[in-house]
C-alpha cells in the first residue's frame, strides 16, 4: 500500500500549483464508446465468442474500472449462463491483450482524437513550467498509443510520470494510483490538480486529497461530482467555449493556466480556512 504524502510537508498557505495529473479514458480522449467498446467486440468475435457489448450495456460495464475486471463483471452479472472454462483467467488475459491490439489499430488510424482543449492546455502547461503526469487504470500500451497518435509523436515524453494499468494492485475508485503518482513525483496533493471524467475517478482523486476538475462524457454526465472543484462539458477552446455545470470560472470560456492557478488558489485557501 502506498503511503499518503505527509500534509505537513507543504503548509497550505505556502502551496503553489506545480503539477497536473490526468486520467486518460474519457478525460484526454472520449475513448470508451467508439474505442475500447469496439475493440472489445473485435476481440470477442476473433475468439469465436457470441458476446456483443452495445452502447447502453457498455455504459453499465463502465461501473467497473479495468478491462480484465470489466470482462469478469460482464460474465458474473450478464452471462451467468456461459460455461466457464478451467483456464478462465488465461482466457480473460488473452482477450484483453487482443482488445489492446485492436484499440491500438483504431488509434493509429486516427479514429480517436483528443477532446477539445486538451492539446492546447497541455502545451500551455509545459510552457508555464508545470509538471505533467498520468494516473489511469488503462494499460501502458493504450496510453502510449493514444499519446503518440493523437497528441504528438513524442507525446509520451510530455509526461514526467505515466502511472498506468497494474502498477498498483487496486484500481480506481481506490486512490492507490494517485498515491503512487504523488510519491514518484515527490509532491503533496495540495501542489497538484487532477483531471477526471467519472465517479470512479473523482472518488480516487478525492480520497487522495486532490482538487479535481471534471470533464463529463455521455456516459458520465449523471455521475455524482459534488466533490469536484469544477465540472465542465469539456476544457474548451478560444473558439469553442465550455459549459460550466458546477463551479465558478468568472468570464473565462476555456480552461487555461491562469484559470487553473486561480482554482488552485481558491481550493488551498478554502482548505486552510477549514
Amino acid at each position: 500500500m502506498f503511503r499518503f504524502p505527509q500534509q505537513g510537508a507543504t503548509p497550505l498557505a505556502m502551496a503553489h500549483l506545480k503539477a497536473l495529473i490526468f486520467d486518460v479514458d474519457g478525460t484526454l480522449a472520449d475513448t470508451e464508446r467508439d474505442g475500447h467498446r469496439i475493440a472489445f467486440n473485435k476481440a470477442f468475435a476473433a475468439a469465436g465468442l457470441d458476446w456483443e457489448w452495445d452502447i447502453p450495456l457498455y455504459g453499465q460495464l463502465l461501473a467497473v474500472a479495468g478491462g480484465k475486471e470489466r470482462i469478469r463483471y460482464y460474465l458474473e452479472c450478464f452471462r451467468p449462463d456461459w460455461p466457464r472454462p478451467q483456464n478462465l483467467d488465461a482466457l480473460i488475459a488473452d482477450l484483453h491483450k487482443a482488445k489492446t491490439r485492436y484499440y491500438t489499430e483504431l488509434l493509429a488510424a486516427g479514429a480517436i482524437p483528443l477532446r477539445p482543449g486538451v492539446k492546447r492546455l497541455l502545451t500551455e502547461a509545459r510552457e508555464a513550467g508545470l509538471r505533467l503526469a498520468i494516473a489511469t487504470t488503462t494499460t501502458p500500451a493504450n496510453v502510449t498509443a493514444l499519446l503518440e497518435n493523437a497528441l504528438a509523436p513524442d507525446g509520451v515524453s510530455w509526461f514526467e510520470i505515466i502511472a498506468a494499468g497494474d502498477v498498483v494492485p487496486a484500481k480506481k475508485p481506490a486512490p492507490d494510483i494517485y498515491f503512487y503518482t504523488l510519491e514518484k513525483m515527490r509532491l503533496s496533493p495540495q501542489e497538484c490538480l487532477a483531471f477526471e471524467d467519472s465517479a470512479n475517478g473523482i472518488q480516487a482523486a478525492t480520497a487522495s486529497h486532490l482538487a479535481t476538475i471534471i470533464t463529463i462524457t455521455d456516459y458520465t454526465k449523471d455521475h455524482d461530482f459534488r466533490d469536484a472543484a469544477l465540472v465542465l462539458d469539456c476544457l474548451g477552446e478560444p473558439d469553442y467555449p465550455f459549459q460550466v455545470l458546477r463551479g465558478e470560472v468568472g468570464w473565462t470560456t476555456y480552461v487555461d493556466v491562469p484559470l487553473l492557478r486561480s482554482l488552485h488558489q481558491q481550493w488551498t485557501s478554502t482548505l486552510s480556512q477549514g
